[in-house]
């Protein structure tokens, strides 16, 4: 099967473009000649040159496409071989600490010195907020005392004999002025020792160093 057609020319006229289409399979096969045309229309040379038809010009136009297979390369996978295992661990200096038998240190608790014992009593709401002997707000909540002559930020440790129950307090006021008591303890400290119910109760008292 044959065809021609007119398609412009760079020489200022129009060529006559014939094929000769023989297809095998997929192939498609043109011949062109280039003899001079004397009928074309603007009367210039005309050359023949091949015209592809529409149907096979589209599938010519798309790229050869190429899959490509992944397949694992021995010698690749091979160069991790010697990752597999483990290097063998270094030896620990010598200050270094094994973990497994380390036995931490215990904090020594400090060393208490009586100073005798009396009735203790606390003091709780209707002086929360108030301002103490040593410029302190009174907090009820916190482990704090009052003392007479023990002097401020002194750690001592209060303790019930008949509960064995006992705490450390910090003096921060002065006082009780009243009814024979040594100590008056924090709304806080009171409900550690029982006291919390009768009011007030015996106490023992030993200073802390510190």
């Amino acid at each position: 099967m044959g065809a021609s057609a007119w398609v412009p020319s760079s020489f200022g006229g129009e060529v006559r473009s014939s094929v000769d289409h023989r297809t095998t399979g997929s192939d498609v096969f043109a011949s062109t000649t280039a003899e001079p045309d004397s009928t074309s229309p603007a009367g210039g040379p005309a050359h023949r040159v091949p015209q592809i038809p529409s149907g096979f010009a589209a599938t010519a136009a798309l790229p050869q496409e190429h899959v490509h297979t992944a397949r694992a390369l021995p010698a690749f996978e091979s160069s991790f071989a010697r990752f597999e295992a483990l290097p063998p661990a270094p030896e620990p200096a010598g200050h270094v600490v094994d973990l497994e038998t380390f036995e931490p240190p215990v904090e020594a608790m400090p060393a208490a010195r009586p100073i005798g014992g009396g009735v203790a009593s606390y003091y709780g709401r209707r002086f929360h907020g108030r301002q103490t002997a040593n410029g302190e707000r009174f907090d009820m909540h916190a482990m704090t005392a009052a003392h007479r002559t023990l002097p401020f930020g002194t750690l001592v440790e209060v303790t019930n004999p008949v509960t064995g129950k006992r705490v450390t307090v910090r003096i921060n006021d002065r006082g009780p002025f009243h009814g024979g008591r040594v100590i008056d303890v924090s709304r806080a400290a009171a409900t550690e020792l029982g006291l919390i119910r009768r009011g007030h109760g015996h106490v023992e008292l030993a200073v802390l160093d510190q």
